[in-house]
């Protein structure tokens, strides 16, 4: 053998096992995209975070990579997002916060495997064919939060039941708004229950909204589900205090931030399930394989002492439904 090919030989055998490392310690990446807020979801990307360790092993940073992407209730910077992870060549997308983070990943990309979460019907909206049998690239967790306005209003009712005027906060631009409002306009009337709404997209809107509810002299408020108004919690559980309102909200967290009442889903087992099914997913499992699952684990939570801060008196039919009393 010449010297000149023996070099070249040796050269390429030393240079196996460095490509053959780089090549094992690549790790697979996960484009994570939601219409909330990084602020307010720590304990929800946690809960996603358990899902992946316990289903598959993944830890970030270990043997998995995440890229967070964040709309901030801005529901229109969504498509960007979501294209802005098909360019990044991620490997899978969690599409969280909403149908409108699951429409603009299967909008981005037919290719790239989508676990979502969806407040309304995926069958419906054209994320999956069906719920045994998804197809194509998606699968997740179907939350139905968008048809429980009903059951929260009959929850309020029975919170105060001599309010005349009940005032419902809904975001115009959340795909499931008309549905909520259509819901809520029915069951209000086979109940005899005044509502009026008061509608926000935007802080300023927000703003604007209370001022409304206000004027028009509300006796309680329904916060619909919504991720936009997810993302200003705070501010909102700040003005029913204010105002010394009865109210409901969607999730646990806001009786924690200090709301009277939450009814709907836990949301915390939502992202877990979300997490357990990316982790099938990194492990060869096909979306088109894996059923939608129905959440079904709901909470009803009451916050005592914001209740007897506003002079509210909960009554005893509620706090024997309650899953959960904060005192």
């Amino acid at each position: 053998m010449r010297r000149r090919e023996f070099i070249t030989l040796v050269s390429g055998l030393a240079a196996l096992p460095i490509a053959a490392q780089a090549q094992q310690s690549a790790m697979p990446v996960i484009g994570f995209l939601s219409a909330r807020a990084p602020e307010e979801s720590g304990h929800l990307v946690d809960a996603f975070r358990h899902g992946l360790k316990d289903e598959g092993g993944y830890t970030e940073g270990e043997n998995v990579a995440i890229e967070f992407r964040w709309a901030g209730g801005d529901y229109s910077r969504l498509p960007a997002l979501a294209t802005g992870l098909v360019d990044r060549r991620v490997t899978i997308i969690v599409a969280v916060g909403g149908e409108g983070s699951a429409q603009a990943a299967k909008h981005a990309s037919t290719t790239i495997p989508i676990v979502f979460s969806s407040g309304r019907d995926p069958v419906s909206i054209g994320l999956v064919a069906s719920f045994n049998r998804p197809g194509g690239n998606a699968t997740g967790v179907n939350t139905s939060t968008s048809m429980m306005e009903p059951k929260r209003l009959s929850l309020l009712r029975e919170l105060a039941p001599a309010v005349t005027l009940v005032g419902v906060l809904v975001n115009p631009n959340f795909p499931a708004a008309e549905r909520q409002v259509r819901d809520l306009g029915e069951a209000a009337r086979a109940i005899g229950q005044r509502i009026i709404l008061g509608k926000a997209s935007t802080d300023n809107e927000l703003d604007d909204a209370f001022a409304y509810l206000v004027r028009e002299g509300i006796g309680s408020l329904l916060v619909t589900g919504d991720p936009y108004f997810d993302t200003r919690r705070d501010r909102i559980v700040a003005f029913a205090t204010r105002q010394r309102l009865p109210a409901i909200y969607q999730f646990r967290e806001f009786a924690v931030a200090g709301g009277v009442l939450s009814y709907g889903l836990s949301f915390t087992d939502v992202y877990r399930q979300v997490g357990v099914y990316a982790a099938k997913v990194l492990m060869g499992e096909k979306p088109e394989d894996l059923p939608v699952q129905q959440a079904n684990k709901f909470e009803l939570v009451i916050n005592l002492k914001t209740a007897k801060a506003l002079g509210i008196t909960i009554s005893d039919n509620l706090l024997s439904l309650a899953d959960e009393v904060i005192e």
